[in-house]
């Protein structure tokens, strides 16, 4: 792209759109064959199954999950692969039976559902599995079977109903999570968050880092194991990124997370590339490339979390954001800030703000994601409205002085786009939202102002942001620049630089906010505590210490 295109927004999205257009001409048949008709061809006679007794080593080393729970359903997830860190899984590339059941009760004597699904050697051999007819706000059992061999067991739940019989829902506890580099620690916050009781957790991004992980596992150092070459390089095929979920999931305390709550995921840019925005790359590379990788990145996210079949990708095309109720206490639109935004301001980074960054036509979520969500807050009738989505939606600035900077990444960056939202919330009469946030390894809570730049603009919200479980090594309680930031901006009611997340206990009258640290994680072993705490009276937007 020229340097003009990238400093018009008229150019932009021609270019955008020319650049979509030629992969689809130029590469689609190659796009196709790898990312969006590797399936079983329709009306072909199916090849005969694998006869699971031939799968000799245990295939359920990557554990299970659940996700997106609906009232009268949830989502089950594993993936078989007896040798997670081959490129095949330790599988050949035919089709495995895998029977499901989901129970009252951890002994499985009372069954409420059981089936049987297939492993698709297309789909790396993962099992979605979409569970139906259940009773709403109710915990469930589930576990995986094929052959001889027996998954562990997943706890779940499904969210209240929104009618009479659970529309009244009177609270719910969540969790919120982001960033967990491999190489930058254990992943010890999990193991914590695994005997927590939530509800649901929220994943706001970076669960996966593309850059590569050397034979020790970077600051993890093992000592008892070598790590194979095929994670000591960058991640771009989608054998890569394969790879690169089976090393991620195999760490035991985020398998205990999953198994124990439900997840909601949403991605941030490392599952695909540091900072990229739509079609546009951080490293320069012909568009029609980077988009057979945004479609290999897209794939292998679908095929390793607990997503249902509308979140299937389509090349390089994926609708992550949607809608959840949790009966009338709460409804929560889960955000996508990376598909479609407009390329960074100023060259990304920290920069002084300016008309660039304020133009009117920058988005951060793309004109149909916008009014997809302006228009939920028109019709909610929720008490509460919260938002996970991935970058710091608050004004940061950098300096106390009347020249500052602030990153170009974040909504900062696009403050026009954040204006329609908090304009878009005033005029829904929206009263308690709760912004979710993650990507920048630290542990922040504002209060959302409906003017930033007006210090005695009124409280209309909060943003909680989540920590990194690991991302950044073991961090501090005091970064060296707490002062000038708590300083330059008086909303930010904390800021905390350990690794851990927060947690939130939603009631029909207030909300108790608890940010969770643990003081390292570049060794195993590190005990929790609660940094803050802070609670919110449904119908007065704004934090006070608890």
């Amino acid at each position: 792209m020229t340097p003009a295109a990238q400093h018009s927004p008229e150019l932009r999205a021609a270019a955008r759109h020319f650049d979509r257009r030629r992969f689809l001409t130029v590469t689609g048949a190659a796009a196709a064959l790898a990312f969006a008709t590797n399936l079983p061809a329709a009306g072909a006679a199916a090849a005969a199954p694998l006869d699971a007794a031939r799968i000799t080593e245990n295939p359920f080393t990557l554990g299970v999950a659940s996700g997106d729970p609906l009232p009268a359903s949830v989502l089950l997830w594993t993936r078989l692969a007896p040798k997670p860190y081959e490129p095949d899984s330790g599988l050949p590339a035919e089709r495995v039976a895998v029977h499901w059941e989901l129970a009252h009760d951890e002994s499985f004597r009372r069954i409420v559902r059981r089936g049987t699904a297939t492993a698709h050697p297309e789909f790396h051999h993962t099992v979605h599995v979409e569970v139906g007819y259940l009773d709403p706000g109710r915990v469930y059992y589930y576990r995986f079977r094929t052959g001889t061999w027996i998954s562990e067991t997943g706890r779940t739940r499904t969210a209240p109903g929104r009618g009479d019989k659970g529309g009244t829902a009177s609270g719910l506890s969540f969790a919120a999570v982001s960033c967990q580099a491999y190489s930058d620690g254990y992943y010890t916050p999990y193991r914590h968050l695994a005997q927590d009781d939530v509800d649901i957790v929220f994943h706001l991004g970076d669960y996966l880092y593309e850059y590569a992980v050397n034979s020790v596992g970077g600051n993890r150092k093992y000592t008892d194991r070598t790590l194979p070459d095929v994670f000591n390089r960058e991640t771009v095929t989608l054998e890569d990124y394969r790879l690169r979920y089976a090393l991620f999931k195999s760490d035991p305390d985020l398998r205990a997370a999953h198994a124990a709550h439900p997840f909601v995921v949403t991605w941030d840019d490392h599952e695909t590339e540091n900072n990229y925005a739509d079609d546009i790359p951080e490293n320069s590379v012909p568009p029609e490339e980077f988009l057979l990788r945004r479609a290999a990145a897209y794939r292998a996210y679908w095929e390793n979390q607990p997503l249902r079949t509308p979140q299937k990708p389509s090349g390089p095309d994926m609708r992550l954001y949607r809608r959840f109720h949790w009966g009338r206490l709460a409804q929560f639109d889960i955000l996508d800030t990376r598909q479609y935004r407009s390329n960074q301001a100023y060259g990304d980074g920290w920069q002084v703000p300016g008309p660039e960054s304020a133009d009117p036509s920058r988005t951060m979520t793309g004109t149909t994601q916008e009014r997809w969500l302006l228009n939920g807050w028109a019709k909610s009738d929720a008490v509460w409205n919260v938002v996970p989505q991935q970058v710091t939606f608050s004004q940061r600035r950098n300096s106390t002085s009347d020249t500052y900077k602030v990153s170009m990444d974040s909504w900062d960056g696009y403050s026009a786009s954040r204006e329609r939202l908090l304009a878009g919330a005033d005029a829904a009469g929206i009263e308690n939202l709760m912004v979710l946030t993650g990507d920048v390894h630290n542990g922040y809570a504002y209060d959302l102002k409906r003017d930033f730049d007006d210090r005695s603009s009124r409280t209309v919200g909060t943003e909680l942001v989540a920590t990194s479980v690991s991302s950044g090594g073991n961090g501090s309680d005091k970064p060296a620049n707490w002062d000038t930031y708590m300083t330059a901006n008086p909303h930010m009611r904390f800021y905390n630089g350990r690794r851990g997340y927060v947690t939130v206990a939603l009631g029909r009258t207030s909300a108790r906010v608890d940010f969770k640290t643990v003081p390292y994680v570049t060794t195993t072993g590190a005990g929790i505590s609660t940094a803050a705490s802070f609670a919110v009276e449904a119908g007065r937007p704004g934090l006070t210490p608890a």
